[in-house]
């Protein structure tokens, strides 16, 4: 027999009840978390992972700082080699201070020692940021391949970033986050590899990698 009209209808205003209860149950657990958040405090962010999006999402959070009016620090310590559309559309900014001081990736340089000189004039303009109390947000992009290869000390990157002023929001990216970094990271995304384009023979494109 097939269900009446009323009976659907009746079901349907049921499980539009049951929603609105799960809802309201949300909504109070949510209110009560906001209502406890009180700490108003600049936050060191890691995003690291084998997978795409690191650099993409503190470009993200640098847009963010900007439009709130931020006075911003760009610092990239592995990129160098070739152009990419952030730089092309942060640099508009004046109240961005952005400085690529890398020569690409390790495999492309072949000279451990200027790639540790390169990544030790990178670390130099980021300590000089990470110190003044004029930069609300720094973005230390790719600065974990530097420690990974142990091109910096993690011991003076974690110093730096511990004493930076209470109001300045820092985040670094890039694969193979130190644990002593992670450690004193406010938030810390380790981003997965499921599928990359690159895998499928697919170059680098503008907008997306580029």
């Amino acid at each position: 027999m097939s269900e009446s009209t009323d009976d659907r209808a009746g079901f349907a205003a049921a499980s539009d009840e049951r929603h609105r209860e799960r809802m309201q149950r949300k909504k109070e657990l949510i209110d009560r978390k906001i209502a406890r958040a009180t700490i108003e405090r600049g936050v060191l962010v890691v995003n690291t992972g084998n997978g795409k999006g690191k650099s993409s999402s503190g470009f993200g959070m640098l847009a963010r700082s900007l439009g709130h009016g931020f006075k911003c620090g760009v610092v990239q310590f592995i990129k160098g080699s070739f152009a990419t559309g952030e730089e092309a559309f942060f640099r508009r900014f004046e109240e961005l201070d952005y400085h690529v001081m890398g020569e690409g990736f390790t495999w492309e340089t072949q000279d451990k020692q200027r790639d540790i000189a390169a990544a030790q004039a990178a670390w130099a303009v980021a300590a000089r940021m990470l110190s003044d109390e004029a930069y609300d947000f720094v973005l230390l992009d790719e600065l974990n391949i530097a420690l990974a290869h142990r091109y910096i000390a993690v011991d003076e990157v974690v110093a730096a970033v511990s004493a930076r002023p209470p109001r300045q929001h820092v985040v670094i990216t890039g694969r193979g986050a130190p644990d002593a970094l992670i450690e004193v990271a406010d938030t810390v995304t380790d981003m997965r590899v499921v599928k990359h384009a690159f895998k499928a023979g697919i170059k680098a494109q503008k907008g997306i990698e580029l």
